[in-house]
């Protein structure tokens, strides 16, 4: 093919060109092997592939944050924010949109905008259009919520008819979503039947002006559904604590096992394994059990298995806050209150806060998902799955938030704050103690919401 000089201090070498790489025989008489793609590296000289790459190419990759720094924390947090509200928005824009551009051109476009946060948005925008892959009505659900409210606004000086069955309803509704079923009048929020009533000035065809009464349920559905939706916020910023605050408290514990030095982050197994065993004990263990009191099918309803989920997310956090005691009490004993360093309390007293949260996970998001597909209208089941996943997005913003508020206004007067870059000097267990409370709060509310909840009925 060809050869190319290359002068060496030590020796001269001659390179030759193959068909994939190029070989070195350096004077010494050993062999390395060059990239064949004719990279080169700073200097303009031909890079060696055994010393490009491999994992000195990751800082390049992956965003390194110091969660010393409160800013930096936030910004950890708006990371996965991104992610999970970009799903959403993806999830939302497929049901109008046409479905080949995920793909064709979904990756390509995540992964060749430079910026992270707008590669990780686009990447995962194009993840939430599966969810309307393989159910896709005939309208957007978005569509069809507000033809519901501007047609109820249009009448708002309409009487509604105490006799239900005067309302606008079709015989047959024709609709791509196999098994799709129509929804029985409730008496809740009847406000929105107004767009039901038929009167002269009605075009049928127009559901601008005249909608079913199944359109009606359907939006009156996600109306009764909103407010245990909303709980699950709380949970998720709990939840946003297992990759932020967690790791932060185990990194100013005691990490040695011998000579080996476990990574506070590496904690979050005991989660996955939490999961790994609550999820058979729960099917083959609790639910029996609850079968034989409840005489359900499924033991506990989907409301019931995400309240036990919420209660123990606070039992979580009352265990993260305890640690915390605990940890900074052995700073004050052996003086360390004014140094940043660990202080000797096995890491391993965390394990019961991971594995708390993980069976809280086990119960309430999976309790979380089976309700919003059960629930949901049958034309917005990929909708309402999509809204599930935004509460984790929220959770995010809503535990930076508490973080900003609590830095803000606990380090005033030079105070060091309940978080600050010395832990020792903190109240982290009083963060902690607020975030069970703002828990115990969150399921107080889901069990007077859940109380009310009716569930929707169809024909």
């Amino acid at each position: 093919m060809g050869s190319v000089d290359i002068d060496d201090d030590t020796s001269s070498s001659l390179v030759h060109v193959e068909e994939e790489s190029l070989i070195l025989l350096p004077g010494d008489g050993s062999r390395q092997q060059y990239t064949g793609d004719g990279s080169v590296d700073f200097k303009g000289n031909p890079v060696v592939s055994n010393n490009t790459g491999n994992w000195r190419a990751c800082s390049f990759i992956l965003d390194q944050f110091d969660d010393t720094d409160p800013k930096e924390r936030i910004k950890k947090g708006s990371f996965f924010n991104w992610f999970y509200f970009s799903i959403n928005i993806g999830a939302l824009v497929s049901s109008t949109v046409i479905v080949w551009i995920q793909d064709n051109a979904g990756w390509g476009l995540g992964f060749g905008i430079p910026a992270l946060f707008m590669g990780l948005a686009t990447v995962s925008f194009f993840l939430g259009t599966p969810l309307y892959r393989f159910q896709k009505p005939r309208g957007s659900p978005i569509t069809r919520m507000c033809q519901v409210m501007v047609a109820s606004a249009r009448k708002w000086n309409l009487v509604i008819p105490e006799d239900s069955s005067l309302l606008y309803e079709t015989q047959v509704i024709r609709f791509s979503i196999e098994g799709y079923r129509k929804q029985e009048h409730s008496d809740e929020l009847r406000w929105l039947d107004r767009a039901a009533i038929v009167s002269d000035a009605d075009d049928y065809s127009n559901p601008w002006r005249l909608c079913t009464v199944t359109q009606v349920e359907e939006l009156k559905t996600l109306l009764r559904m909103f407010p245990i939706w909303a709980t699950g916020i709380v949970f998720s910023s709990v939840y946003a604590q297992l990759s932020t605050m967690f790791v932060e408290q185990g990194m100013m514990m005691n990490t040695n096992i011998g000579s080996f030095i476990i990574p506070p982050a590496s904690l979050s197994a005991f989660d996955v394994i939490s999961v790994i065993f609550w999820v058979p004990i729960y099917d083959k263990v609790i639910v029996p059990i609850a079968r034989k009191f409840s005489g359900k099918e499924r033991g506990f309803s989907e409301l019931q298995r995400m309240g036990v989920g919420l209660f123990l997310s606070v039992l979580c956090m009352l265990t993260a806050s305890v640690v915390e005691t605990m940890r900074l009490l052995f700073a004050e004993e052996l003086d360390l209150v004014d140094k940043a360093v660990p202080v000797p309390l096995s890491i391993f007293w965390q394990t019961p806060q991971y594995f708390l949260f993980g069976a809280a996970e086990v119960f309430t998001f999976i309790g979380q998902l089976e309700f919003f597909y059960d629930q949901s209208p049958d034309a917005m089941r990929s909708l309402c799955s999509a809204l599930s996943l935004l509460t984790t997005s929220l959770g995010n913003y809503l535990s930076s938030f508490i973080l900003t508020m609590v830095t803000y206004f606990t380090a005033q007067g030079g105070k060091p704050g309940w978080i600050p870059d010395n832990l020792n000097q903190g109240r982290l267990n009083y963060f902690f103690f607020l975030l069970a409370l703002l828990s115990l709060l969150n399921m107080l509310m889901f069990i007077i919401f859940a109380k009310k909840y009716k569930a929707k009925k169809v024909s």
